[in-house]
């Protein structure tokens, strides 16, 4: 928003004024050399500024409304006008980043997809559910990096093969061994469970290219080893528990339904090649930087500090929360906007409604008018008693 001009003019001959003095409150006092008139100046600019200067802190802060010189009560109506200044999303600078993290956070029923660089916040995007379709809309407002580490949603690894088709993939691995152990639980009871187990935690482990190739050799043979044993099948008898996955029509489903499962999501990741994409994949030499694995970075940054504002500013309406959301996010980018430029003399001087006309305009049928066809004169009883 523009800086008001330091020269005022005269309300009555519009000349300019000349500073004469101060009044006892201290501010200036402004005089017309023709018609002698005496007025001073108010600078709402100034103070609108301040204002949203207060309210930036106080909504990137852990700090409570009453520490910023006022009551909580004074601070919230000088400050009400800043939900009115919306956040636009981030300019597209066409910069072309060696890895892209992709997640999504939750909270009070909508997501937000996150494009992190590993320091510095590239984009976002609001949807209700982590979708194809939401993550295209983000996806096609981003040059399509080199890499791109996900944690494995259905909707996201297919917009990737659509709007970033040559993008190498790094799932992440923290993600696998969560999924895995899903399903083998942390007390898996059956020798193959156990040695899957053994071989997820030794795929933490890897480090090098050889690692990587002598543990693909490992879960080759688990697999070759216990092949046939995963397929043993159980048959529908009259009064056999039936697992919830298996429809009431089959007459016989696969017995270890958990194993099979963790079985297919390493046969996945190693069919898409992107399990060791983080090792078969260098960036450039001179960028000082490592092709990341997991999207911890994306986890303990932008989503652990949205989690903490709307823990710290807990209470917030919905449109608010995704106000202080906003501000959150662009404040994480590496160009983040100066606030007031945002601000426009619209946002704390809204149009004023247009008055009823009563002669022309028919109050709606459910109002909060006085009618006495609705019940609303003396009654009887409880609701209707009258003080004596």
């Amino acid at each position: 928003m523009p800086v008001a001009s330091n020269r005022p003019r005269c309300g009555v001959c519009d000349r300019v004024l000349v500073k004469n003095g101060k009044t006892t409150a201290g501010r200036t006092r402004w005089r017309c050399l023709d018609c002698g008139a005496s007025t001073t100046r108010t600078r709402s600019d100034v103070s609108r500024k301040a204002e949203l200067a207060a309210f930036m802190s106080w909504i990137l802060s852990s700090r409570s409304q009453s520490d910023f010189g006022s009551s909580s009560r004074s601070f919230r109506r000088d400050t009400s006008w800043c939900w009115n200044v919306r956040v636009p999303p981030p300019a597209a600078t066409g910069q072309i980043h060696h890895q892209i993290m992709l997640d999504g956070t939750y909270f009070n029923g909508w997501c937000v997809l996150i494009a992190f660089n590993g320091q510095h916040v590239i984009d976002w995007q609001w949807c209700d559910t982590e979708k194809k379709i939401a993550w295209q809309a983000l996806l096609e407002r981003i040059p399509a990096p080199k890499i791109a580490i996900i944690d494995g949603g259905t909707g996201l690894r297919s917009a990737l093969k659509d709007s970033w088709p040559s993008t190498r993939v790094q799932r992440c691995y923290f993600h696998i061994f969560r999924n895995i152990r899903r399903e083998l639980t942390y007390q898996p009871r059956l020798p193959a469970g156990k040695e899957l187990a053994a071989l997820t935690s030794a795929l933490m482990k890897v480090r090098t290219q050889e690692e990587a190739a002598s543990w693909v050799r490992e879960y080759a043979r688990w697999e070759a080893r216990w092949d046939e044993f995963l397929r043993h099948r159980t048959y529908a008898r009259t009064g056999q528990e039936r697992p919830s996955s298996v429809p009431q029509t089959s007459q016989w489903w696969y017995t270890h339904q958990r194993l099979r499962r963790a079985r297919n999501i390493y046969r996945r990741l190693i069919k898409d090649k992107c399990l060791f994409t983080w090792l078969e994949t260098t960036l450039q030499p001179d960028s000082g930087q490592k092709v990341h694995r997991t999207t911890s970075p994306l986890e303990g940054g932008p989503n652990k500090a949205i989690k903490d504002l709307l823990r710290f500013h807990r209470g917030l309406p919905e449109a608010h929360a995704r106000t202080a959301v906003d501000w959150l996010l662009d404040s994480l980018t590496e160009f983040p906007r100066e606030p007031w430029t945002l601000v426009s003399p619209e946002h704390f001087n809204p149009p004023r409604k247009q008055a009823v006309n009563k002669e022309t305009d028919t109050p709606p049928t459910y109002d909060n008018h006085f009618s006495w066809e609705d019940g609303n004169g003396l009654q009887n009883g409880w609701g209707g008693r009258r003080h004596q």
